[in-house]
Parts: structure tokens; sequence; C-alpha cells
């Protein structure tokens, strides 16, 4: 199944974007192995960062694009499908497209590949006078 920013936003909730995206994969399963090199070299690259910038952009900073969940640390821009090796030695175009592409926070991300959505950021809820007062 190839996933797409034009089907995640379809959806509305966090927890249904996260099962959209949740890839199964598993700690210490090699993605690159002794290839992490072009991967880490790919991110260094003006075109990935000039890409990073329009997804980040996009999606207004939020955690999977959903308004209201805004990412206050570090903001990962994940790719929908995962790459290979070939995609980057290649240069395969659907590596930048925006279409496949998604803003998180780094604690989602791990989610995706090796958590569930109990990792999932909660829906800030604004604080009201006397909301901690237990007789009221």
């Amino acid at each position: 199944m190839i996933r797409c920013y034009s089907d995640l936003v379809k959806l509305k909730t966090i927890e249904e974007r996260f099962d959209y995206l949740k890839v199964h994969s598993r700690i210490g399963e090699d993605t690159f192995g002794f290839d992490r090199w072009l991967n880490q070299e790919l991110y260094r690259t003006p075109k990935w960062r000039s890409t990073r910038r329009e997804v980040i952009l996009r999606d207004n900073g939020n955690d999977l694009g959903i308004d209201g969940y805004a990412i206050g640390g570090v903001i990962v821009v994940h790719h929908m499908n995962p790459i290979s090796e070939r995609d980057i030695v290649d240069k395969n175009p659907e590596i930048f497209d925006p279409e496949y592409l998604i803003s998180c926070s780094d604690l989602t991300h791990k989610a995706i590949h090796y958590g569930d959505s109990a990792l999932l950021p909660k829906k800030y809820i604004p604080r009201k006078p006397n909301d901690t007062i237990p007789w009221r």
C-alpha cells in the first residue's frame, strides 16, 4: 500500500492518522545497516532541507498535520513509505515529494515505527477557574 498525504488528510483524528502510518518495525531491525551514511548524507542536502521546510510549513508545525497538536521540540519529517538505499542512489524523486511526507514529533515518529498509540500526544485542554476544586 502506498501512503500519501492526500489520503492522510481525510482522516480527522491523530489516532486515525497514526493507524494509517504505522509501519510495525522491530527495534534492532536494520534499515540501512552499514550504508546508514547514505540517508544521513541525504538529510544534509539543500534539496532535502528545502523540502523539509516546505512540509513543516504546510503542516503548520503540527504533529501529523493536525491543528491543536503543535510540536514543541524537534520536528521530524517522516517518509510515509519506507525509502531504500536504491531510492537514494537512484535519486528517486518521491523521496522529496511532499505528497509522501508528514511532520511529526520525535515521540510520534518512534510510535509510528516501534510503539503504539499510547505514545501519541494528548490534546491540550485549557485550564479554567475552579477546575481543580473537586466539590464544584
